[in-house]
């Protein structure tokens, strides 16, 4: 069973046209091995960041190109995630949270940005972000991830070597997944349990190696940011509550990350909504 087409490279098997346009519309920029030095610099920089006080927030909005503070979201208590339990039925597929509340969710994959002020962006916002992460991408920039996370991001998993796992044997598709568990485990302290597969392929193999792996959620997406706008993958083309957005990678002469972002919150703006933690939401 497989949902969708992720943003990227590599090849997968096409869903309806759509989606197919929304993954060629996407591009990927990819790099070397983690430098032990770097990730401890990084780490030591997180140390430094604080969050701003509620005043703050309601003035970084002029900063970051809105016309209008962003809405708090409803009040959702954290859950712990929980791992995979053995005998328990395989990870769930999500590309929309079942929600009467007024919010969506930001998510970013691979890691190839790294755009300092889109840490600031993160911070001064207080914005819940979901960052799905893969390791081969990332390279040397582990510490701007670790900035990330101290400013509140989720870091979740997106495999190590980000290939189509839709159709490999199980081995493989294990080894991607755990082994991107154990390297940001080692490199960030958290052992994720939302997974999103390359290009959005995945099978039944995947959801059970997902599961022997500690993953209790394969999280895909109904809207994307691409360079010129949203688009979606099925449904009513306009934000709903629920809605899992993606904010796609973009050429290195296209917009930056956190202007990206700021088009993405306009339209969540524009649709009187507010933007909740992913993590908050799936159990």
């Amino acid at each position: 069973m497989r949902r969708g087409r992720s943003p990227g490279r590599g090849p997968a098997r096409a869903r309806p046209a759509l989606a197919a346009a929304l993954a060629s519309s996407l591009l990927l920029a990819g790099c070397a091995g983690s430098v032990d030095p770097i990730e401890r610099l990084g780490k030591r920089a997180a140390g430094e960041v604080r969050p701003p006080g509620p005043a703050a927030v309601d003035r970084a909005y002029r900063r970051w190109g809105l016309t209008a503070p962003l809405a708090a979201p409803p009040s959702h208590p954290a859950r712990p995630l929980s791992a995979h339990r053995p005998g328990a039925p395989l990870p769930r597929v999500v590309d929309h949270v079942a929600t009467r509340d007024k919010v969506v969710f930001l998510t970013y994959d691979d890691g190839a940005e790294r755009d300092p002020r889109f840490v600031d962006m993160v911070r001064e916002l207080r914005l819940p972000v979901s960052l799905f992460l893969t390791d081969s991408i990332v390279g040397p920039g582990y510490g701007h991830f670790a900035r990330l996370r101290a400013a509140g991001a989720g870091i979740e998993n997106h495999t190590l070597e980000h290939r189509a796992l839709a159709g490999l044997p199980y081995p493989g598709q294990r080894a991607e997944i755990c082994g991107q568990q154990d390297r940001l485990r080692s490199r960030l302290g958290v052992r994720p349990h939302l997974f999103r597969p390359p290009y959005g392929a995945y099978d039944t193999t995947t959801r059970r190696a997902a599961a022997d792996c500690g993953i209790s959620t394969l999280v895909l997406w109904r809207a994307a940011m691409t360079p010129a706008d949203l688009v979606y993958t099925h449904g009513e083309h306009h934000l709903r509550p629920g809605d899992i957005v993606v904010v796609g990678p973009d050429e290195a002469t296209g917009p930056s990350l956190s202007d990206r972002t700021t088009r993405v919150l306009r339209r969540v703006q524009q649709r009187g909504l507010a933007v909740g933690r992913l993590e908050d939401y799936l159990e």
